[in-house]
């Protein structure tokens, strides 16, 4: 397996054509997956926005309030508005905000970012990801499968690494249950979140900061003869850690 970054990828602007700008940069073979950054798909959706659009009501000032509190930092509340308003569910509110975003992604500030925004204070995550990456993949020559990325942190463990928010061409799954292992023994639950493990991959090429490049190939990697699962997000009934955060507080 190879992991290729398309190179000169420009500053994208509202209404550009991701698909052209791979196109035009880089020779893809029909079995590549184009992997992009979550930052390039949102700004040529126009999710840039500024706080001025999001006046804090009494729910942001209270958030905000206190976690200047605990921080010693003076925190803006029409940032934790804006937070609010891409989520569907606040798990913490403290000493940080983690939320569920209206398409199924539990993060940090709803995946709001507010740095590499030129135009305006905020980038916002793309609306539908999986409808972003569909739509790039309509507009490539070969109509590769992609993965649309974003950096998380996770439980448990230090750091980030780079995670899918949504994936159009190719299942999030490869279902190992039911196969054996070295020894005979058959699998019972090992289910490979395969466009998990792309966004990982590319997200070392792809680089943070200002050395940062969008979008990411991987070239000869072959999903094998294996069940497919079309399921990303665990649903609530499962995720037995959102259950625990729904009844725990903060008291730091």
């Amino acid at each position: 397996m190879e992991l290729l970054s398309v190179p000169d990828v420009p500053e994208v602007r509202e209404g550009d054509d991701l698909a052209a700008l791979v196109d035009a940069r880089f020779d893809l073979a029909p079995d590549d997956v184009v992997v992009v950054a979550s930052t390039v798909v949102s700004k040529v959706e126009g999710r840039v926005a500024d706080l001025a659009e999001y006046p804090a009501g009494p729910r942001a000032r209270e958030i905000a309030d206190r976690l200047a509190d605990l921080t010693g930092e003076e925190k803006d509340p029409r940032f934790a508005q804006a937070v609010l308003e891409e989520s569907t569910e606040l798990l913490m509110e403290a000493p940080f905000l983690l939320t569920e975003t209206r398409f199924g992604h539990v993060g940090v500030n709803a995946g709001i970012d507010r740095s590499n925004v030129p135009t305006g204070d905020v980038l916002l995550l793309p609306e539908r990801p999986d409808e972003s990456a569909a739509r790039i993949r309509d507009g490539l020559e070969h109509e590769n499968p992609v993965v649309v990325t974003d950096t998380s942190g996770r439980p448990f463990r230090h750091g980030q690494t780079g995670v899918a928010l949504g994936y159009a061409g190719m299942p999030a799954s490869r279902d190992y249950r039911g196969e054996t292992d070295r020894d005979g023994h058959e699998l019972e639950v090992t289910v490979q979140c395969v466009v998990d493990e792309l966004a990982a991959a590319a997200n070392l090429v792809c680089g943070e900061a200002d050395a940062g490049t969008p979008v990411t190939v991987v070239r000869d990697w072959d999903f094998g003869d294996l069940d497919g699962s079309e399921n990303l997000y665990r649903s609530v009934d499962s995720d037995f850690v959102r259950q625990a955060l729904r009844g725990w507080e903060y008291d730091g």
